[in-house]
């Protein structure tokens, strides 16, 4: 029986590496055929919407550069999609049949302006998430707008998981936040597969401010990978980075782990700085105490 799970646990390996390449392919025809935007926060202004300051009733603004990445478009709009905690989504357009590159700034009286559905800055709640992007109308007619009414990205999985280029910049409605560093990660849980127990499991993790309360985890798991399938499958060291956010003390992020399944993080961030995490897949379960060095 355990040489059985064993092998499963190979076969959906090999399944992510076959889909991994086979996106990669479909995502290149996209690119050939369309264009892509490529997004960026300027340097040196705002991340977030910070919520503790537009309460106090100063008027924040976000500035953000566009450009076309790839493709030749006959025309370009800047869209934004206005994704609230509680559920419905908000679409605009920011600006018409624009010029690229450009720098847009927007002030938090240009965001309730631009959605109807905003009437005031009490319609705009802390886990809110203002994205905003390009809407492309190609010289054939076709219109490639590169967010889905939900606000979430209209690509490929390669493409929205690209370094190359970012297809949207995201301002979420935060406080502000500085928990990048070096952590020490104490994980007790359980694995599939009959890997034994870990219990205070000691992992070194590197947390890398992205900017607007958005971390990048040098290992998602928090090493608990490494303590549960290391000795048992030779899965060792760091297994899979990702990204999570910080709402106000609220950590949550959801990544893809090594071996076909996905990672669902979430956590708080205690008063003497630590965290406290339960990190799961289809594959494990932990609990963690993460302590910055």
């Amino acid at each position: 029986m355990k040489n059985i799970k064993i092998i499963l646990f190979t076969i959906v390996i090999g399944v992510l590496c076959f889909s991994c390449d086979k996106d990669s392919g479909s995502a290149a025809l996209v690119l050939e055929a369309g264009a892509v935007p490529n997004m960026s926060k300027v340097s040196g202004s705002d991340g977030i919407i910070d919520l503790v300051r537009l309460n106090s009733g100063e008027v924040l603004t976000i500035s953000f550069n566009a450009l076309v990445a790839q493709g030749n478009p006959a025309s370009t709009d800047i869209i934004a999609s206005f994704v609230t905690l509680a559920g419905p989504v908000y679409n605009a357009t920011l600006a018409s049949n624009v010029s690229l590159p450009q720098d847009y700034s927007l002030t938090t009286n240009d965001i309730i302006a631009a959605f109807s559905e905003i009437n005031s800055k009490d319609d705009i709640k802390l886990g809110d998430v203002l994205r905003i992007s390009a809407r492309f109308t190609m010289s054939d007619g076709r219109v490639l707008s590169l967010l889905n009414e939900d606000g979430t990205d209209n690509t490929g999985t390669t493409l929205s998981n690209s370094k190359l280029v970012a297809i949207a910049v995201n301002y979420p409605v935060s406080c502000p936040s500085d928990i990048g560093g070096t952590y020490l990660v104490s994980s007790t849980g359980a694995g599939c597969c009959g890997v034994s127990p870990i219990t205070d499991y000691e992992y070194t993790v590197t947390v890398t401010d992205n900017g607007g309360g958005s971390y990048t985890l040098s290992d998602y798991s928090g090493g608990a990978f490494d303590g549960l399938f290391c000795a048992a499958f030779n899965i060792c060291g760091d297994t899979s980075s990702g990204e999570i956010t910080d709402v106000c003390g609220t950590l949550g992020g959801t990544a893809p782990d090594c071996c076909g399944d996905t990672y669902d993080f979430q956590g708080v961030v205690n008063d003497d700085g630590t965290w406290s995490v339960d990190i799961s897949s289809g594959f494990m379960a932990a609990t963690q105490v993460w302590t910055k060095q």
